[in-house]
């Protein structure tokens, strides 16, 4: 039965449910499995139905929730909320494939982890005998936010708060968050960037100050940092690659290329999650915007956030602080725990860290990072469009970009398979300017003439954004950060 151990204090054990409900160790570390010891049954590489694939994967790393449990999460989470039966279909590409993640609910690959995380947080809930509520805390830099307060609206024992940089989001993304519904869930904006969201969140985990106002409530959180978010994600990687399989793309074995748009660093650790479980992955790739602390430190080995920060049109990765970068370095370091206090203390301190030479080399030889301008990225938009009538969203974009520097640089030609993260109709305006040169500083004008210029419909969940009520508004300074969730702490308990 795998046991999960925290990042920086190995001697921390805790059951698969337990680090689901408590999302981040009370040390401040991450929660990783302590050892895997087996690997899905080999069917599923040629699998044709997402959620048999989804329960193998899942059985790996959750065994102590039962197989009736799991096939009930499974179930009830990838279901009609999906505008396909296939959940994640893939899109071919003259050089490549896209693996399209969002199909779901709120047009965003968050989707797949948080459609489903909060029915672990129910099975967790019963395992555990819990009596008390879960406070499901959130930063946000643009879809986990509308995502976690989707998945979790109105789920019992359960309060979700997100809270979103105020000028870090699409005005779609912003709209999505405003009007959500459920008697449970709180949005606040922050003024500041996506990171000083995350640091307040991780600090909230293990305060005192919000855990004495927290009577009644257990703090855990639907980001990344929690291991119930980032299992899921492993799913799509086996699902993507047996789709290929079957079109005799590949043969069963031989490996590909993923190419991930990333910030926070969870949806590519995913991926080196499913290659350690035996899915044949040649590289990982991890693509960054002008915000390129991660492929700067897979080129050098040292990770450095004393930078300029940009606001960019793919803001879900505009991140300098990458948290599951943490997981990686614990694990190629073999589990060495004082290494990674050490790191982590370094980039609190100093805002920076170099990791050994041979860690370095180990994590190079698999993954491999590239960054793309603005201009750039919306070149990659406009000229797939023009080529291939294929339509994309800046996030993929930036991947799209990094797939053909890495074969440029490299000569690689292994197949490569694009993470398609959103749809293009949350970033409308820039995707309408990428494509016609022409403005638009009306989202939904420019939704209606996106979809009239591509024939592609809008998604039902982003056209009825425009009708409903803005319900949050409140906005705080990071400097208030703490004092407001310790705030929303003693609501949640006074219920």
């Amino acid at each position: 039965m795998p046991v999960y151990i925290s990042t920086r204090n190995k001697d921390i054990h805790v059951r698969a449910h337990e680090a689901v409900i408590r999302g981040l160790s009370q040390d401040g570390g991450l929660f990783v499995p302590e050892s895997i010891d087996t690997v899905p049954d080999p069917s599923v590489l040629v699998s044709d139905d997402y959620r048999t694939i989804a329960e193998a994967v899942i059985s790996v790393f959750f065994d102590d929730l039962s197989r009736d449990d799991i096939h009930a999460c499974v179930y009830g989470a990838y279901d009609a909320k999906f505008d396909t039966p296939e959940i994640v279909p893939m899109r071919r590409m003259s050089d490549g494939w896209l693996m399209d993640l969002w199909h779901g609910p709120t047009s965003a690959f968050k989707d797949l982890a948080l459609t489903i995380l909060p029915r672990f947080m129910s099975c967790a809930y019963d395992l555990d005998d819990c009596s008390d509520t879960i406070s499901i805390l959130t930063a946000t830099s643009g879809d986990t936010g509308k995502a976690a307060l989707s998945g979790f609206a109105d789920v019992p024992h359960t309060a979700v708060t997100v809270f979103y940089p105020e000028d870090g989001v699409s005005e779609v993304q912003k709209l999505q968050m405003q009007t959500a519904a459920g008697n449970n869930v709180c949005v606040i904006a922050v003024k500041g960037n996506f990171d000083d969201c995350q640091r307040m969140v991780k600090e909230a985990a293990v305060s005192e100050t919000v855990r004495s106002a927290a009577k009644g409530v257990r703090v855990s959180s639907a980001n990344s940092i929690n291991i119930g978010r980032l299992v899921p994600q492993i799913v799509y990687y086996f699902s993507s690659y047996a789709k290929l399989v079957r079109q005799n793309a590949v043969k069963a074995g031989e490996p590909v290329n993923f190419v991930v748009p990333t910030g926070n660093f969870g949806d590519i650790l995913a991926g080196y999650y499913a290659r350690r479980i035996g899915l044949p992955v040649k590289h990982l790739i991890c693509a960054s915007n002008r915000n390129n602390v991660l492929s700067d430190f897979l080129a050098t080995g040292t990770y450095d956030i004393r930078r300029p920060f940009y606001t960019t049109m793919s803001p879900s990765m505009d991140i300098l602080v990458s948290s599951n970068l943490e997981r990686l370095l614990f694990e190629e370091s073999g589990h060495d725990d004082a290494l990674i206090r050490d790191l982590m203390r370094s980039l609190s301190e100093q805002g920076s860290f170099t990791i050994p030479e041979n860690m370095k080399n180990s994590i190079s030889s698999l993954f491999k990072g590239y960054w793309c301008s603005e201009e750039d990225c919306a070149e990659e938009i406009r000229s797939l469009y023009e080529r291939e009538h294929l339509l994309i969203d800046p996030h993929t974009a930036i991947a799209l970009n990094g797939m053909h520097q890495h074969i440029r640089s490299t000569g690689d030609n292994t197949p490569c398979i694009v993470l398609s993260t959103a749809s293009a109709f949350k970033f409308p305006q820039d995707v309408y300017r990428c494509l016609t040169g022409e403005s638009c500083s009306d989202g939904f004008e420019a939704m209606q003439k996106l979809s009239s210029l591509t024939g592609e419909p809008v998604p039902p969940g982003l056209a009825q954004l425009k009708e409903l009520p803005v319900r949050f508004t409140e906005s705080i300074s990071r400097e208030h950060g703490i004092s407001r969730i310790r705030q929303r702490m003693e609501e949640i308990a006074n219920g």
